[in-house]
């Protein structure tokens, strides 16, 4: 995976190799936070890189060298993410392509609806 500039926003991560449908692509690690102590932390920053893994544990990708803390939200994606065991790990929905952006569906975001999507997809909801 390598990170680099997006149409989506800001850097994105992309495929260096083809990945077949189902693959798991990855998992991202970064700093094990309170629920609590995410909100706050979310309300600080405008990009917001945090995925609650729990009702009461979240991990912040902010300080991670992974280029998967860069995966772009799109209403029409090709990756999806899963938490299983405290872990958030990413999986090909169908075979991404070289060099494709790697997209998932943030679904509830910290943002509540407020932040535009610019995913471009067909069928785009407008908001994240």
């Amino acid at each position: 995976m390598q990170a680099r500039p997006s149409s989506i926003d800001g850097l994105g991560v992309f495929a260096q190799e083809v990945i077949p449908k189902l693959k798991k692509i990855g998992e991202i690690r970064g700093e094990s936070i309170s629920v609590s102590d995410a909100r706050i932390r979310a309300t600080r920053h405008e990009r917001i890189m945090i995925v609650e893994v729990s009702s009461k544990r979240a991990i912040d990708f902010t300080k991670s060298s992974d280029p998967m803390r860069y995966t772009n939200h799109s209403c029409a994606p090709n990756a999806r993410l899963c938490i299983r065991q405290g872990r958030v790990e990413f999986y090909a929905l169908r075979s991404i392509e070289v060099d494709e952006e790697i997209t998932v569906n943030y679904g509830e975001t910290h943002h509540e609806g407020r932040l535009v999507c610019q995913c471009g997809a067909a069928g785009c909801v407008g908001r994240i």
